[in-house]
């Protein structure tokens, strides 16, 4: 399992966000901004879960529809939705998500495995599930939910 750290001390964090009701997690340091959704551009024959690509700040970024790579439905157009930038594979990918939620500090002893009932592309994205308050986090595995050949290569300028 892979975590980043907190530069001031060695708690690792994950940055959490919704898509529709429920709660996902990354590693913090797996993202590089969170931005405003902007003006994106449709690419054509693109997969489903490519919105499009967006030009921030001179870098061309895909910008992928988490929900649907998730297979959750899509994200539900609001003020509240954010794209979070990763890197998959030395190339910027925009995550759009229904909100951002907290940073919290997770102990990576208080990660567990997904359930083992939980099946198929759903348990093969989760890297495990850790408690946020009251609520349960789904880490995501962003390696095998970014896979290169299931989303499109982002569009040179």
């Amino acid at each position: 399992m892979t975590t980043d750290t907190d530069d001031v001390g060695s708690t690792p964090l994950v940055a959490t966000f919704q898509l529709g009701e429920g709660l996902f997690g990354v590693w913090a340091g797996q993202v590089q901004e969170v931005v405003r959704i902007g003006d994106i551009t449709p690419v054509h024959d693109a997969s489903a879960s490519v919105v499009g690509i967006r030009n921030l700040r001179g870098r061309i970024v895909t910008v992928v529809d988490l929900a649907v790579r998730l297979g959750l439905g899509a994200v539900e157009a609001g003020s509240d939705n954010r794209i979070l930038i990763v890197e998959s594979h030395a190339e910027p990918v925009g995550l759009l998500v229904d909100a951002v939620g907290e940073t919290i500090a997770v102990e990576s002893t208080d990660v567990v495995p997904p359930p083992p009932n939980v099946d198929g592309v759903q348990s093969q994205n989760l890297s495990g599930v850790t408690r946020a308050g009251d609520r349960l986090v789904a880490l995501l595995a962003l390696d095998i939910v970014l896979q290169p050949d299931e989303r499109s290569s982002p569009v040179q300028a």
